[in-house]
């Protein structure tokens, strides 16, 4: 009974298993390659203040958030298109912004990807701010593109 109800399985096992390895993407892939290009590349078109390159990066449509301190010590956040980003890049001089970030995680499933970046901004050469990118990425067309980040910024405790 066990025999036959097995061989009536194996198939289905076998598929399940297979779209499982499919979707999995193991540590240094071309997948976490091509995250880590964009993500770089986003941050080497701001130093460089290529709003053309930067705009590669993104989505239509994706937001790029932050923590601020609000109205009586309360936190907010604040929203920014990437078209406003680029527009604030636009109007720095080039190599002034440096923002440099670690990959300290990178995680996939199939076309969605989640990177965690600890950062440092350089500012003229001089430390600025640090804090993390959590940065949300969608594979469309078979290009990884950033759909929304989140980071926080701080002057201290940096790594």
């Amino acid at each position: 009974m066990y025999t036959s109800c097995f061989k009536k399985l194996f198939p289905a096992l076998l598929l399940i298993l297979a779209a499982t390895e499919i979707n999995a993407q193991p540590a240094g892939s071309a997948a976490e390659d091509s995250i880590r290009h964009i993500v770089n590349t986003t941050f080497i078109a701001m130093k460089e203040s290529d709003t053309i390159l930067l705009k590669t990066c993104f989505t239509e449509g994706a937001l790029l958030q932050t923590f601020a301190p609000g109205k009586g010590g309360k936190t907010t956040i604040v929203t920014e298109t990437v078209s406003s980003f680029a527009r604030s890049i636009a109007s720095l001089p080039k190599g002034m912004a440096d923002e440099q970030v670690e990959f300290e995680r990178i995680q996939i499933d199939g076309h969605m990807a989640a990177v965690w970046a600890p950062f440092k901004l350089f500012l003229n050469g001089k430390f600025y701010s640090c804090g993390v990118n959590n940065i949300q990425l969608v594979r469309l067309n078979n290009e990884w593109k950033i759909q929304y980040i989140l980071d926080t910024r701080r002057k201290d405790n940096c790594k």
